[in-house]
């Protein structure tokens, strides 16, 4: 919040595969995930979020462990809010992707990427307050980590402007 007048800092972030994204001011945060999965927290009582998007459920080997991965993305976000003073609970989750075009692959990756955040986030006992997950079309999310509120586009082809920074200033 602008401390002059109350006024929430509007800002756009691209959360790109494989990334972590907290602010402690708001703003809003966009991805694109077709059978990666998005995973948003939200601090009830802080008003903050954050968000992650992985391409893969689950690794074990310590040594490859990155942020493209479910289990490492999922638990790196948790631990990011209870740092910055959130309660598991105080937290809210929410869970988009993890959908499934046979005519693309002939593995079903989007189906253990939804099985790993709620695994997850079900641990930490964190609740899981609205999911958009499973089909065959891709999503576009727009999260607003001040509010909670969360727009979904579902997509069946992404074009080069539903990435931000947006062609044409849109």
């Amino acid at each position: 919040m602008d401390k002059q007048d109350n006024i929430p800092i509007r800002l756009d972030y691209l959360l790109k595969p494989g990334f972590i994204y907290l602010s402690d001011k708001p703003i809003s945060i966009s991805t694109v995930v077709g059978s990666s999965v998005a995973v948003c927290l939200f601090d009830k009582k802080q008003k903050i979020g954050g968000m992650n998007h992985f391409q893969l459920p689950e690794i074990k080997d310590r040594e490859r462990a990155t942020a493209i991965y479910g289990n490492v993305a999922t638990f790196a976000l948790i631990k990011m809010m209870l740092s910055n003073g959130s309660k598991n609970s105080h937290i809210e989750a929410q869970i988009f992707g993890g959908a499934y075009n046979p005519e693309v692959s002939n593995i079903n990756v989007g189906i253990n990427n939804i099985k790993a955040a709620r695994r997850i986030l079900n641990s930490k006992r964190i609740k899981i307050i609205s999911e958009d997950v499973g089909g065959e079309v891709g999503r576009k999310i727009i999260f607003n980590t001040s509010t909670c509120e969360i727009a979904v586009l579902k997509v069946k082809t992404l074009r080069s402007s539903d990435w931000y920074p947006y062609e044409n200033n849109r």
